[in-house]
């Protein structure tokens, strides 16, 4: 197959997955073109299979802002017609299921079909779907879609209760890939960096947004550093991160705490932790748990959206209410007050990971593909 896949290259788990997808389909023989307007940052273009077209957006004095569904739909409309795709999978509802749909019916005149698949993530209806400006285009690019799919029941169920949809929603999971995590090494280098005393590491994993409730992270941090030794690492960035520096100064605790930026792979940097923290107001999935989860490190969680889908409730992890930074500490020093208690979890929050495979998930994309070009 031909596949196209249009995605946000950015440090997000909806272009993680979708990155994934495409390098794992590319893997079984499939042609795979990624369109987006910058290399998504874990895409390596010297994979066999694997294509990339830029969407280049040019300056006008005429815009204010840059047209970029318009420019988006035109070069759809090339790479599709001149790669001869067979399908189109779209990971985020706007702009992207919107421009699918309109170079869909661009092709439509020029007598080329070409179907295409919208995969909701989260964002996309938690937070800027209930913005009711985007509610129009939203509801129509989701009914048009030939197929939707949603990473989760808990986002399914948004969707319907926020937004007119008239179709299906199909409810294919985020997964992870188990190779990834496999051969990993020793990481007692690592550990011996961050806690040469042996502390316990606890970790976290974001784009360190609002919503993300990062200062929680921290506030558990402190409860669990009371009782136990410990060190706290924080991966990635974003616009809360000048506030959590601050927070972490006025605390007094920044001798404790690495902030560590965007890593491109966090396989090696999780599997040295001992317990992933997320305190998030709304997940629709929780793709950094499971990630975390793969690599043998239990998670203390928010209870909010799909996490509880993910992190089960006394076996992987444990799950609080949004903001219950108490119970989060207790729960967090459950695990790593004892020894054995703490390997019970890593091995359960392994076995959990594994439910989520990509080897068990790529085949229902497969199947989704081989039913709309009808093979």
């Amino acid at each position: 197959m031909k596949i196209g896949i249009v995605c946000y290259p950015t440090f997000g788990g909806s272009g993680v997955v979708a990155t994934e997808l495409g390098k794992a389909l590319a893997a079984k023989g499939n042609k795979v073109h990624f369109i987006s307007y910058q290399q998504p940052f874990k895409l390596d273009l010297f994979s066999e299979n694997i294509f990339y077209h830029e969407v280049k957006v040019t300056n006008y004095p005429l815009f204010d802002y840059q047209p970029y569904e318009l420019v988006l739909t035109s070069k759809l409309v090339d790479v599709i017609k001149f790669e001869k795709l067979d399908v189109l999978h779209v990971h985020y509802a706007i702009p992207h299921a919107s421009a699918a749909y309109m170079a869909q019916h661009i092709l439509k005149s020029e007598g080329i079909n070409i179907p295409f698949i919208t995969t909701l993530h989260g964002t996309d209806i938690t937070l800027v779907g209930k913005d009711k400006s985007f509610a129009p285009v939203i509801t129509f690019a989701i009914n048009e879609s030939n197929i939707v799919t949603a990473v989760s029941e808990s986002l399914k169920q948004d969707t319907l209760a926020h937004f007119n949809v008239k179709r299906e929603i199909k409810v294919i999971p985020n997964f992870i890939c188990f190779s990834d995590y496999e051969n990993l090494g020793d990481t007692s280098s690592i550990r011996k960096s961050f806690a040469p005393n042996n502390e316990k590491i606890l970790i976290h994993v974001s784009n360190f947004r609002k919503v993300k409730r990062v200062q929680d992270v921290f506030k558990v941090f402190i409860k669990v550093n009371e009782k136990i030794p410990a060190k706290l690492l924080l991966v990635g960035d974003g616009p809360e991160r000048y506030q959590l520096e601050e927070f972490c100064r006025e605390q007094g605790v920044c001798d404790k705490v690495h902030f560590l930026g965007k890593l491109k792979d966090t396989e090696r940097i999780l599997s040295a932790s001992d317990l992933f923290l997320l305190t998030s107001e709304s997940e629709s999935f929780g793709l950094a748990a499971l990630e975390a989860m793969a690599a043998k490190v239990p998670v203390i969680s928010s209870n909010t959206g799909g996490i509880p889908e993910v992190n089960k409730h006394g076996y992987s992890g444990y799950l609080s209410n949004v903001g219950d930074i108490d119970d989060m500490a207790k729960n967090a020093l459950k695990i790593l007050s004892d020894y054995t208690v703490l390997e019970q979890f890593k091995q359960n929050a392994y076995q959990q990971a594994k439910q989520f495979d990509i080897e068990k998930i790529l085949p229902q994309y497969e199947a989704i593909y081989k039913e709309l070009i009808g093979r």
